[in-house]
């Protein structure tokens, strides 16, 4: 999908509460306070209009840390794919900066997958997920930077800067990444700020010399605060140096 195409697509999710796989959502603006702010934030209840709850594990758990990850993908894609299997996190944001919360944080489902410092069950109870949309990875063919899924899926052209960064150097093997937009940056702060109050989280992110890094198992268990999915496992690209950290350290 080109970059320039995903407000509509975002926008006929808003209308229709339909995913890609057909599976209907009923969807429901609410505002919460941020604790110990006089900021609200505006989150869009989304549950399933059949009241399927099977993709998280209705049992609260102590949370010890905020790992934001990136879905690869677009919209009703990822709503599709969290709402499958027990491979969740409650919230996604949209590229328009709508917050979807998919079910309460207090619970649970597996988003760090096999593999990860800390082991899979215990960082995916402890760790609340937070998945902003966003393609990730790009790949330069001719003048276009396409998708990792296909060399046809032009994702934009190399005039279209707003819609790229490109690295200074590779990052775990692509040149350039899909930008972030301002929307998200402001609902991934307002977001982290709600997050931390709530569950009395530090609003510590790794050091910048170590924050596009594995983390050593007993290191990552230890940590508490924000980390991304770079940290925990070496097959994963989300979230690395083409996000602006900086804006998100001085405002949360």
């Amino acid at each position: 999908m080109k970059a320039a195409s995903i407000s509509a697509h975002e926008n006929s999710f808003q209308t229709s509460g339909t995913d890609s796989n057909g599976k209907k959502f009923i969807l429901k603006e609410i505002s919460v306070n941020i604790p110990n702010t006089t900021e609200a934030m505006k989150l869009i209840d989304c549950t399933r209009e059949n009241k399927d709850k099977s993709y998280y594990f209705q049992e609260e758990t102590a949370k010890k840390k905020i790992m934001l990850h990136y879905t690869m993908g677009y919209l009703k894609g990822d709503i599709a794919t969290l709402t499958k299997g027990h491979v969740s996190v409650p919230f996604v944001i949209g590229r328009n900066g709508n917050i979807y919360n998919l079910f309460a944080s207090k619970f649970w489902s597996y988003h760090v997958g096999p593999g990860a410092m800390g082991g899979n069950t215990t960082m995916s109870k402890e760790c609340i997920g937070i998945e902003i949309s966003n393609i990730g990875p790009l790949v330069k063919i001719g003048t276009n930077l396409v998708t990792t899924y296909s060399n046809t899926d032009v994702y934009c052209s190399l005039d279209e800067t707003q819609y790229y960064t490109k690295m200074p150097s590779k990052y775990r093997g692509f040149d350039y990444y899909a930008n972030y937009t301002d929307a998200q940056y402001k609902a991934v702060i307002q977001l982290l700020k709600f997050l931390c109050a709530k569950y009395n989280i530090p609003k510590t992110i790794i050091a910048e010399t170590g924050r596009y890094n594995i983390m050593s198992a007993i290191d990552f268990t230890k940590f508490k605060g924000i980390v991304t999915h770079v940290n925990c496992r070496t097959d994963k690209t989300d979230i690395g140096a083409a996000f602006d950290w900086q804006r998100v350290v001085s405002n949360i």
